[in-house]
């Protein structure tokens, strides 16, 4: 075991995990509600640190990130365990477990560099579940990776208190963020968490000049709503700018909510005019078939051409579109 961080010892042997906003307070031989971290006799230990339960070679645009470095490779990683509960995860085998349910790699920091290296990725991701209730194998292995040239992508709901996130971005060259929906009601309903502390981590991400992009799971009846769609949309360009990358992606029933109905191809077309109507320059509709581009927000050319995360055609040399010279937000080769 590893011990954590940000935490606070208190009387009788408990302590106060300060690292996400439930400030669980756990006892003796308890855990938090991330199931990962357990006081162990007055001190709080991480029990995942250097057991991923998943590792994959991804294309970056599987994060995703679709103007993060096009077209490289990003080494995967990530534990059992999340500090959300949602009721429509879909990858809920993994964050809803504990991390002796599931079977798992020894592999330390060093070693997921050597491997990231090994297969000839541009990054690490850490990823799948929640990363900020692996942080220490984060921060460990980002550094690490930051002195082999290595980029380190955090994809992340955004459910971190802002020390922690501050550290970690000296560290982090980009992250994804899950913005569940711009209600306090769904997150306390379905996700068992807040809003509010997204959206500052948002802002913390934007004040540290980490790259990110924000993907919105559009949910049929939960918050599919184009007043607060717009809402959201306006508040990312006031907030963040209008240079904010915004992914719409389709729901598919699973987990709590395997009798809902996916998400209409209609709903998508209406968010993305929805964003665009707010005036954010780049949105895209995923988890639907066919192509994702990206568009000069200029000369409106497809600078990007992508089917299934695989780059058909790229038209940005030195972050510039190659037809109408303009910038192109993002951070590219």
């Amino acid at each position: 075991m590893k011990e954590a961080l940000y935490y606070k010892k208190l009387k009788d042997n408990s302590v106060q995990c300060v690292l996400c906003p439930h400030f669980c307070v756990i006892e003796e031989g308890k855990r938090g509600k991330c199931r990962v971290r357990e006081n162990n006799e007055g001190a709080l230990y991480s029990l995942v640190y250097g057991k991923p339960n998943s590792i994959a070679i991804d294309p970056v645009e599987k994060k995703p990130l679709n103007h993060f470095f096009p077209g490289t490779k990003t080494f995967s990683i990530g534990t059992a365990g999340c500090n959300l509960k949602c009721h429509f995860c879909q990858n809920f085998e993994l964050s809803q477990s504990k991390p002796e349910e599931l079977p798992f790699y020894e592999m330390t920091p060093e070693k997921v560099v050597e491997e990231a290296i090994k297969a000839k990725c541009h990054s690490i991701s850490y990823t799948y579940s929640e990363p900020t209730i692996f942080y220490e194998y984060v921060l460990d292995t980002a550094k690490l990776a930051k002195k082999k040239s290595l980029k380190n992508i955090f994809v992340t709901n955004g459910f971190i208190n802002p020390e922690p996130l501050k550290e970690l971005c000296k560290h982090i060259d980009a992250a994804h963020v899950d913005l569940k929906g711009f209600t306090e009601e769904i997150y306390s309903k379905t996700c068992g968490a807040r809003l509010k502390p997204v959206l500052e981590t948002l802002k913390t991400l934007k004040e540290n000049n980490i790259w990110f992009e924000v993907i919105n799971l559009v949910i049929p009846g939960a918050n599919d709503g184009m007043k607060k769609i717009r809402e959201m949309c306006l508040w990312l360009k006031k907030n963040i700018g209008e240079n904010c990358v915004l992914h719409f992606s389709r729901f598919f029933p699973c987990y709590l909510m395997s009798n809902a109905k996916p998400t209409p191809i209609e709903t998508l077309e209406k968010a993305k005019q929805t964003a665009e109507k707010a005036g954010l320059h780049y949105i895209y509709v995923g988890n639907v078939s066919g192509e994702e581009n990206t568009y000069c927000p200029k000369c409106k050319k497809p600078i990007v051409r992508r089917m299934h995360y695989n780059i058909l055609e790229n038209n940005i040399e030195k972050g510039k579109c190659r037809f109408c010279k303009a910038a192109i937000a993002g951070r590219f080769i």
